[in-house]
């Protein structure tokens, strides 16, 4: 029962990214967002979540895991409610910024519960196969949910079912969890608030860009400005006796390179699910409900590539399982590169999605067990909150670059398809464009076609590096198989 309280929050946070995925085109047209700047409906939520899951993950350690993890899960309640009842875009996103503060207390303070609550070994294993599951695999059940939602209510509801699904877990979690020692300590406010801004700067600059170009004033300043706060938050966690970030868990290698592999496979998963929505609703033509059913596939195989390396990480290690499963996952993006005007789903992202989900399934599993091994008990907020932070932070600056790639190639595209269209185009469409600055179908086909195209080349790449760094980086010792099997080993170092 814990762990399916533990379990459902977790699913709960990170469905919330693609539920509202599928809602986008109706986000975009009810509070006039453009493409390019639509992506901060799902970067809102995820800056905040990276920049904060640090601080989040120590206010566990220091007040009580049980008790923060409540207080995150009411948070991202009321905060959904406030989502929910926005009237225009700035409303929208200042609740899904405070929903990315809910989630970055909930989620890391989940982790280490799951971490303090089963015992090393296989019982552990377990446990952390189901929260991998749910990590990986929730954003497929999200699209399902949102596209069910929008369906048959309408888009404001894939924020207002958080509220009963955050009141449930908050009421059953005092009677199922048992809450965790205290450690004394401080928080890091100054780290917090420079790993946030610095991360949002360097977002924006991107996003920028693909709107303005990368001569723009604005961008560069952008820019510049992420590279001086970036390198105060690395002096502040230096120089702190208690900081956000334990600069010393990057002293050992292996959870090092799990971070790096979480960073670049991160960038490439939130990509694939903010690309694929906008193509099946807008090219293919499928309805939100449709859109959803196309990703429920994803959901299994994730959960086959889940049970498989739980299963056999105790023989093999944890390193067979990342090598592999980032290189299907690169294979799995490289199929959709292939995606054009003329693609259809059963033809041509079936397939595709499938092998990439079995790769993640793989991936989470791996990458949690090693990101969390030989680490102290007073510290497992803080490792929980720093795999966490990369995934998102991953996610929220591999997406922008994905948008930056996508808006560069759209905008190239529509510079040969334009005069396609005033060749063949009637005097009232062409009327319509003057005004609009829109394209119409076929022709606004081709240029999204070709901007996610060209983005999922370079998510592609991402994956290829994860694959590299798990390969190169990744080294299990004796004593690591040992602890996975329910042995002891050595103390950790």
């Amino acid at each position: 029962m814990a762990l399916l309280v533990i379990a459902s929050c977790q699913l709960m946070v990170v469905l919330d990214i693609t539920i509202v995925n599928i809602a986008l085109p109706h986000i975009q047209s009810a509070l006039n967002f453009s493409t390019t700047s639509l992506s901060w409906v799902v970067n809102a939520y995820t800056l905040t979540f990276g920049g904060l899951l640090l601080l989040g993950g120590r206010t566990g350690d220091i007040l009580g895991r049980r008790r923060m993890f409540v207080f995150g899960v009411l948070l991202f309640a009321i905060a959904s409610l406030l989502g929910g009842l926005a009237q225009n875009s700035g409303e929208l996103l200042a609740a899904r910024a405070l929903q990315g503060v809910g989630g970055a207390i909930a989620s890391p303070t989940a982790l280490s519960l799951v971490s303090t609550t089963f015992r090393e070994g296989p019982e552990r294993n377990r446990a952390f196969g189901v929260f991998a599951a749910v990590s990986s695999g929730g954003g497929a059940i999200g699209l399902l949910a949102g596209g069910m939602i929008v369906e048959w209510l309408n888009w404001r509801w894939v924020l207002f079912v958080n509220v009963p699904i955050g009141a449930l877990i908050a009421l059953a979690a005092p009677r199922w969890i048992k809450e965790s020692e205290r450690h004394p300590g401080h928080f890091d406010i100054v780290g917090a608030l420079t790993s946030t801004v610095g991360m949002v700067l360097l977002v924006y600059g991107f996003i920028r860009a693909a709107q303005d170009g990368w001569r723009d004033a604005l961008t560069l300043a952008s820019f510049a400005a992420a590279v001086v706060v970036l390198a105060v938050f690395i002096l502040v966690e230096r120089g702190s006796r208690q900081p956000i970030t334990p600069l010393h868990m990057f002293a050992d290698r292996n959870r090092a390179g799990t971070y790096g592999i979480m960073l670049s496979l991160a960038a490439a998963i939130f990509g694939m699910f903010f690309f694929l929505t906008l193509f099946v609703q807008d090219v293919l033509g499928f309805s939100p409900l449709q859109a959803g059913l196309a990703f429920l596939p994803v959901s299994a195989v994730i959960a086959v590539g889940a049970a498989l390396a739980s299963r056999f990480l105790p023989k093999f290690g944890p390193k067979p399982f990342m090598v592999a499963g980032a290189v299907l996952a690169a294979a799995g993006l490289a199929w959709l590169t292939l995606t054009d005007v003329h693609s259809t789903y059963a033809g041509s992202i079936l397939g595709p999605i499938c092998v990439f989900g079995l790769g993640m399934g793989m991936e989470f599993v791996s990458l949690t067990l090693m990101a969390l091994s030989n680490v102290p008990v007073r510290e497992t907020g803080a490792a929980s909150g720093l795999l966490n932070a990369t995934q998102q932070v991953g996610g929220s600056l591999g997406l922008s670059i994905l948008v930056t790639m996508f808006g560069t190639a759209s905008t190239n595209e529509a510079h040969k398809q334009i005069p396609r269209f005033l060749a063949q185009a009637t005097p009232a469409e062409r009327l319509r464009f003057k005004h609009t600055g829109q394209l119409p179908s076929p022709w606004s086909d081709h240029v999204l076609t070709s901007g996610i195209s060209a983005a999922f080349i370079m998510a592609a790449i991402f994956t290829v590096l994860a694959a590299l760094i798990a390969l190169v980086v990744i080294q299990v010792r004796p004593s690591d198989l040992e602890r996975l099997k329910g042995g002891t080993g050595p103390a950790p170092g």
